[in-house]
This record gives structure tokens, sequence and C-alpha cells, in this order.
């Protein structure tokens, strides 16, 4: 039996916080559009995740008991998911796209919600449904019609580097922090907390290599825009985002979560067609409805004998 068969029916709130997941993760796109090359990438991400964890402090302090427990009883999973979901998936991948483009990252990045379900079935003995894998298929051929602009040909010009090695490590990353979020010490904290214990944990393990990046001349942010970016990236990509995609994990557990992954591209369009002016093409719209379609499928509720 699935986790969504024996949880009870997600809640009208449960699904708007599912599809907003994929909206505050493609905000980094938004406000953190330039400021790769401006700001030097652990360095963002420390000041991401502690600027982060700053904020959310007095929900932590709130629940300061059962937060000082956790920590004590689950040291190496608190600073595990730090180091997968903040660290790799932050820093790493700020550097990676120093070396790779966009559309690389975005194609290779959309393949962690296969990794969990890859890893749930080699780790958990998960059941993998045929149309989940049918509609991930779909999902990401349209991210794929999407990166490659509708020319199928493109796709012979696509290099791999290093920094498409280092989005693919990010990407394995998220599945196993997607899986963490599963055990039962995490599911028990209540999430705000929860999230600025992780805020924190990642901003520990991100101090060691942005301090590097000071002393050796790393370009810290220097103008209004530089923290305007920041802000953003804070509020949206990171506590609404981060926020929404653990409660996504809580609620429809850690495979159907990952769908939203396959989002991330058309919304990232739907975004910079509306708050930056970008045209919308025609392969936009081929992408998006596979995408969704795709995502249609693979979350299609289970019928259940009777």
């Amino acid at each position: 039996m699935t986790d969504r068969s024996k949880a009870a029916q997600p809640r009208a709130l449960d699904w708007l916080l599912y599809f907003l997941a994929p909206v505050f993760f493609s905000s980094n796109l938004i406000f953190g559009r330039g400021i790769t090359g401006e700001i030097a990438p652990f360095t963002t991400a420390f000041l991401r995740w502690i600027g982060s964890a700053i904020i959310i402090f007095p929900f932590v302090y709130a629940e300061r008991r059962t937060c000082l427990t956790f920590v004590r009883q689950h040291t190496a999973i608190w600073l595990v998911l730090g180091f997968l979901g903040m660290g790799i998936c932050g820093g790493f991948v700020y550097w990676a796209l120093t070396l790779t483009t966009a559309s690389n990252a975005t194609l290779i990045y959309t393949t962690s919600s296969l990794f969990i379900i890859l890893l749930q079935w080699l780790l958990q003995g998960r059941r993998i449904r045929p149309g989940e894998l049918l509609g991930m298929a779909i999902a990401f051929s349209g991210v794929a019609v999407i990166v490659l602009k509708g020319d199928w040909a493109a796709a012979k010009s696509l290099t791999f580097n290093i920094g498409d090695l280092g989005i693919l490590v990010a990407a394995i990353a998220f599945a196993l922090y997607s899986l963490l979020l599963r055990h039962p010490g995490v599911a028990a904290m209540p999430p705000l907390p929860l999230f600025g214990l992780l805020a924190f944990s990642g901003a520990i393990v991100l101090l060691p290599p942005a301090f590097y990046e000071v002393v050796t001349g790393g370009l810290l942010p220097d103008s209004a825009s530089d923290w305007t970016k920041l802000a953003g990236i804070i509020a949206f990509a990171s506590l609404a985002a981060f926020y929404c995609f653990q409660h996504a994990v809580r609620v429809f557990g850690p495979a159907m979560a990952g769908v939203t992954l396959y989002l991330m591209p058309p919304t990232s369009i739907i975004m910079a067609v509306i708050l930056l002016g970008e045209r919308f093409e025609t392969y936009h719209a081929v992408g998006i409805v596979l995408v969704m379609g795709g995502l249609m499928l693979a979350t299609a509720p289970i019928k259940r004998r009777s």
C-alpha cells in the first residue's frame, strides 16, 4: 500500500501549497538573474540561509525545547539535511552555474524527481506505477522542448562540462534531502521551526567555503541591487519555497513532491514574460502543455479496488 492510499485526502490548502512550491522556487531565477558573477557563489548561499535562519528564529525560539531535543537526538540528520538541501543545492549550484548554462542546469536539475523515485525503489522497496513513469517521461520531454526552444536538432550542440556534473550532483542531493524529510524524527517536527533549524544547519555548512571566498577576494554584495536580489531569494526562493516543498513532502510524499520540479521551467517562463517582458514563443506553449499533461498523469490518484 502506498503512502497516498494510507494518508487522508489532501485539502485544498495542501494543493495550493503544492503548486506554489515551483512558483517560489522559480523566483530564484528572477531575483537571482545577474547575481552570478556579482557575488561569490558560496557567499551568496551563506547569506541566503543565514538570513532565512534569522527571520525564522522567533518560531524556533517559541519551540526551543522541541528544537534542542531534535538537534541533540538527530544531530547527524540535522547536519546532513543542511549539507544536502542548503549546501549542495545552494552554494554548489551557484558555483556550477558559473561553469554551465541555465538551459543545461534546468534540464539536468529536473531529473531530481526521477532520482527520488529511483532511490525510493532502491532503498525503500517502493513500487513504481507505469503511469508515473509515463507521466514523468512526458513532463521531461516538455522540459526538453523548452530548453531546446523547440529545435530538437539543437540537442546535438549541447555540450556538458564539470558544471553540468555539479548540477547532477545537486539533483541527487535534493532527492536524498527529500527522502530524509520523511524520517520519523524530522517529520515529527513543526514545519516552521524545522525549516529554521535546517536553514541554520545550512549556514553552518556554508560558513567555511564562504569565509574562504571572502579571505581570497571573492565578490561581496556592494550595491542596492545586490541586496534586493538577495532579499528576494531569501523571502521567496528560500522561506516560501522550502516551506511549501516540505509541506508537499509531508502530505504527498517525496516522489509526488518531486514532480513539482517539472513545473519550474514553464513557471519561470510565465514569470519572465510577466515580470521581465520576455517574449512568449510557440515552443513555450508546447512545453507547458507537455509538462502539465505529464504532471497530471504522474500524480493521478490511485483507484482503490472495491
